[in-house]
């Protein structure tokens, strides 16, 4: 029985550089996102449901690249963001103003969050969620 530990942990080991090689490819925290790689449907989550459908765009419009919030955010996203911007450690959805209507720090490729004062996070998650209307 000593002998399948030892081999198992001798194995686990040799896997190590490949498990972190695989988890840095998604790993983007504190890197700005590029229009090119912001491009699409991403899902508003807070409370762990899914909220509205937030649609970035790479094409550049007044303070930023373009943005477009479902009717359903309206309840989550204060203002109407009408564009976003790369920041230092991730990105700004912005008013008409090019004031910050929410600001997100970058977690991963998919997932940005943004900390609020209640306590009750808010996630901009990668892709369209079928949960609701786009």
């Amino acid at each position: 029985m000593k002998r399948w530990v030892v081999f198992a942990g001798i194995a686990a080991f040799a896997l190590l550089p490949h498990v972190a090689s695989a988890l840095s490819a998604d790993h983007e925290a504190g890197v700005p996102l590029s229009p090119s790689e912001a491009s699409g449907a991403w899902t508003l989550q807070s409370g762990g449901r899914d909220i509205c459908v937030v649609t970035l765009g790479k094409n550049r419009v007044g303070p930023g690249y373009s943005a477009k919030a479902a009717p359903g955010c309206a309840g989550a996203v204060p203002g109407d963001p009408v564009a976003w911007q790369p920041t230092a450690d991730g990105m700004r959805l912005v008013g008409a103003d090019g004031k910050t209507v929410l600001g997100f720090s970058r977690w991963s490729n998919s997932l940005f969050v943004s900390h609020q004062s209640s306590g009750v996070d808010i996630q901009l998650k990668r892709g369209a969620s079928r949960d609701v209307a786009p």
